[in-house]
């Protein structure tokens, strides 16, 4: 048996858990542990310029693996620095263990210096969290920590790990724990057998079914099953935001994304429908709008492995609790050769479906004629063409997120990377950096806009460090767009502080920090910019495209109103 001390602990312990990155930034409380990463090479850990990069960074590595990210930041402010991007992996259901340095254990309580008690702070949005009370517990306690935050319904996970536990000059017998056993968390597998018939029954009884499939697919890895339930008995397929990626979106069942932006058919075929089936949602209120009004006509299927997001919302008619992947298998098993009861009734519900397509074909936004400013929404659908859509998808949040989820087009999961729950602005650029420093050999593209990116733009230090060739495609409205939107709609176009003024000469930033960047301002710019762009994966490129900051995002749900109830454009509502 092995001797080793709490910190060295620690950085076996991730190596023996496979973990081949952490991100962090070092201070007082974490110096053992940081000293201990320095001596072994199989751990390499990431110097962010701000600990909430750190956790975004974490955050998009996790979305687009399915495995937790780790952080380590030291006690106090580098624990709080690290609060927004924690509650940003919890709102998305995201698997992340979070290490938090802490001041000595006879301190705490104190007000010691740098003491924050970050457990309390952070009780509301961790999944779970512990305190390291001897260093022989660590990699029991570590253990757990994996564990917890990656199955069932993932979630961050909080260790504090006072200075003490990790002191060099005592050691205790190391062994990495193979199993863990938690008496009190038992996260749901299978489903029950009989509400799973039942969801069958209806799923081929109904007349204008539709499948509502969630980030809860995704984190599952239950599109596959998704997909062949869809085919089997040809249902339209609708997925959040989150969940975009878990059925191709160029299957012609696909129906795109519902909601305050979301598709016009997509959102008047979850009105009109009599029944819904929906896996791994959490019908959220950017869905739903007013629930009184959702979906007055539809019975409800919830399938969720988290007993407590079902009918906490919308009132589940048959709630299913368990794993997505093995729910869905078993609705296949027991569909065997079924066909839906009322085939005729179904044509019927494609050709209302195919209706409203042709309604809004053509109509989605007008594209800039030569020498006029570029429309956000074909800045997106030219970085789509030259990526061939496979590319990591990563976004802000705002205007810019709304375009890239409504015209980037995504066949397969974990492609589409964003902070759809929270909605963290800065959460793009180190999300990008997170996903590209793991998948070298594939494009990741950031949409930001100037306000965004502006809250992080420091981690270019980080890329030039670390050789992080992320695409940054900042869609330029010199405006905070989506705050300008609400602005334009409710408040007489009084643009109360959205407008960003004293911008920088981002060309030159870019290149104070040693990379390149491209501006364009016309459509006959586009292309060749994007070429140059894209030429290669293995350089950071900035392009800065000024766009037309009168543009707004359509469909727009109406406040207050049905899902049915949008505004389609400037003029037009439904």
């Amino acid at each position: 048996m092995e001797l080793l001390s709490g910190a060295d602990m620690i950085a076996r312990f991730l190596k023996d858990e496979g973990v081949e990155y952490i991100y962090g930034y070092p201070g007082g409380a974490a110096l053992h542990i940081y000293d201990a990463l320095f001596r072994q090479e199989d751990v390499k850990h990431i110097l962010v310029r701000h600990e909430q990069a750190a956790t975004h960074m974490a955050d998009g590595y996790a979305r687009a693996s399915g495995k937790p990210g780790v952080v380590l930041v030291t006690s106090g402010p580098g624990a709080t620095n690290a609060v927004t991007g924690i509650a940003t992996a919890y709102m998305d259901s995201i698997p992340m263990v979070v290490l938090c340095g802490q001041v000595m254990s006879s301190l705490i309580g104190e007000d010691a210096f740098q003491e924050t008690d970050i457990v309390g702070v952070t009780r509301p949005i961790v999944k779970h969290s512990f305190s390291i009370r001897h260093p022989s517990d660590i990699p029991t306690v570590l253990k757990k920590a994996f564990y917890i935050a990656s199955s069932g319904r993932p979630g961050p996970v909080v260790v504090d790990i006072p200075k003490d536990m990790t002191a060099p000059t005592e050691r205790y017998e190391y062994s990495y724990p193979r199993k863990v056993r938690l008496r009190s968390y038992n996260p749901a597998g299978r489903g029950h057998t009989g509400q799973i018939r039942k969801a069958v029954d209806l799923l081929t009884s109904a007349e204008r079914p539709v499948i509502f499939a969630g980030g809860g697919v995704i984190t599952g890895r239950a599109s596959e099953a998704l997909t062949d339930l869809a085919h089997r008995l040809n249902l339209p397929v609708i997925t959040s935001l989150m969940g975009i990626g878990a059925f191709p979106q160029n299957d012609p069942r696909s129906l795109g994304w519902p909601g305050m932006h979301g598709s016009y058919e997509s959102n008047m075929a979850m009105h009109e429908s009599d029944l819904v089936l929906g896996v791994g949602v959490r019908f959220d209120d950017r869905v739903t709008n007013n629930v009184s009004k959702f979906c007055p006509h539809a019975r409800i299927i919830h399938i969720d492995v988290d007993p407590s997001s079902i009918s906490k919302t919308v009132h589940a008619d048959v709630p299913i609790v368990g794993a997505a992947d093995s729910v869905l298998n078993e609705m296949l098993n027991q569909l065997g050769q079924r066909q839906p009861a009322e085939p005729v009734s179904l044509d019927d519900w494609w050709a209302k479906i195919d209706g409203w397509r042709d309604e809004r074909r053509g109509k989605l936004y007008e594209p800039a004629a030569p020498g006029e400013p570029l429309k956000p929404q074909q800045v997106v659908e030219a970085v789509h063409r030259i990526t061939h859509g496979d590319a990591y998808v990563v976004t802000d949040v705002g205007q810019h997120q709304m375009f890239a989820a409504q015209y980037y087009r995504f066949n397969q999961p974990n492609r589409w990377i964003s902070s759809s729950g929270l909605g963290t602005m800065g959460y793009g650029f180190p999300a990008a950096m997170g996903i590209k420093l793991s998948y070298p050999d594939e494009h990741v593209v950031l949409f930001t806009g100037e306000g965004s990116f502006q809250m992080m733009m420091q981690e270019l230090s980080t890329c030039k460090q670390f050789g992080i060739p992320v695409k940054i495609v900042n869609l330029n409205n010199a405006s905070l767009g989506m705050v300008r939107q609400w602005q334009d709609l409710n408040y007489k176009s009084r643009h109360a502080h959205s407008y960003m003024e004293s911008l920088p000469d981002f060309e030159k930033l870019i290149e104070a920090y040693g990379f390149r960047a491209i501006t364009v301002h016309t459509p006959e710019e586009l292309d060749a910019a994007l070429e140059e762009t894209f030429r290669s994966k293995d350089e950071l490129v900035f392009l800065d495209v000024h766009v037309d900051p009168r543009e707004h995002v359509y469909p727009m749900q109406v406040p207050q109103g049905a899902m049915c109830d949008m505004l389609l454009s400037k003029t037009e509502r439904t």
